[in-house]
């Protein structure tokens, strides 16, 4: 019986624990206030967890504690039901003051073969800070669809990378899709607000030129590109796939999470439409290591070693010499495995 309580008893004082924590992180990133109020919510808020957990450890008593400590369970209860209603009230939205580069959403009409796209994102960047907003309206063909490329763009160490997807046409530019944060104008991207409904989501298709530009030259991020072994059928798929996700989003907003519903995630997501089967793994999460996923997997260029598909296909250098050229796509990719050398011209 001993044994069965204390066990109990920990259960009890790790779940308290977690409450608490889970509780101040959500008031921190969520509470649009002065530093110190939002401190201050969080320690009234961590009140009765401080007395449950003091209750469970059986210590006499806290100093200063406002309330007895037999009261802490209660109020506990009443504040976490408060606080999950708060919480659930919380709800995403188009109506709020966004930076620029995620000012507009992807809006997209497909007749047959013909797709058109509306709020196409061809910036061009010199700074994070200094750039030429244009928004486009573009028309391709999906029978000339021909190609995918695999982005991954490292901003914070080898475990992490933005991914992005990269189409190309047989008669026009390619087009690149990213699942991003939609920032408000003057926010910062926070990987643990992420999980704190701090951030919307929004899919940009944008030039290349403007979404690698910005992060091997604007950001000083390091890209790696990879050439996709998918199908024509499988291309379409994926493609009309993102547009799918960009038209929920313009008809219900819905939040980022870092862990569930971000850039990576969504590749993930598309790719089981393609192969059902496809297990979860680690490298989803950490997302610097999700080409060598994909590799597992078989959809990465055929008679390479990983090794060699991620060293040649590290673009940085190019992307930051080829800069506005018009050739900038081709550029980029000279020397990457399973793109002809006629392509690279």
């Amino acid at each position: 019986m001993g044994l069965v309580h204390a066990v109990m008893m920990m259960v009890l004082g790790l779940l308290t624990l977690g409450l608490a924590i889970w509780g101040g992180f959500a008031l921190w990133f969520q509470l649009a206030r002065a530093a110190w109020l939002r401190i201050a919510a969080i320690a009234l808020w961590s009140l009765p967890s401080a007395a449950t957990l003091a209750l469970v450890a059986g210590m006499p008593g806290l100093p200063g504690l406002p309330l007895s400590l037999r009261w802490g369970p209660v109020l506990l209860v009443l504040a976490g039901i408060a606080m999950a209603g708060w919480w659930s009230g919380i709800r995403p939205s188009h109506e709020r003051d966004w930076a620029d580069d995620v000012a507009r959403m992807l809006v997209s009409q497909v007749r047959g073969d013909v797709v058109k796209l509306d709020n196409v994102r061809n910036f061009t960047w010199r700074t994070e800070s200094d750039y030429d907003i244009v928004w486009e309206s573009r028309q391709v063909d999906l029978s000339q669809l021909v190609s995918a490329d695999l982005l991954l763009s490292y901003w914070m160490g080898p475990a992490i990378a933005h991914t992005l997807v990269s189409f190309g046409f047989a008669d026009g530019p390619p087009l690149v899709f990213s699942l991003e944060i939609r920032r408000e104008r003057g926010e910062a991207f926070s990987a643990l607000g992420g999980f704190f409904r701090k951030f919307e989501t929004v899919i940009v298709a944008a030039d290349e030129r403007d979404i690698i530009l910005t992060r091997t030259n604007a950001r000083g991020e390091d890209v790696y590109l990879y050439r996709l072994q998918l199908r024509p059928d499988q291309l379409r798929k994926v493609f009309l796939g993102y547009l799918e996700r960009a038209a929920q989003l313009c008809e219900r907003p819905r939040f980022y999470n870092t862990l569930t519903s971000n850039c990576t995630t969504i590749v993930f997501e598309l790719a089981r439409r393609l192969s059902p089967s496809l297990p979860l793994d680690y490298r989803l999460l950490l997302s610097g290591y999700f080409a060598e996923y994909v590799f597992d997997h078989g959809v990465l260029t055929p008679g390479y070693s990983f090794a060699q598909l991620h060293q040649a296909g590290r673009i940085t250098e190019r992307a930051l010499q080829s800069g506005l050229q018009q050739d900038y796509s081709k550029r980029i990719r000279q020397g990457v495995p399973g793109i002809a050398p006629a392509q690279w011209r």
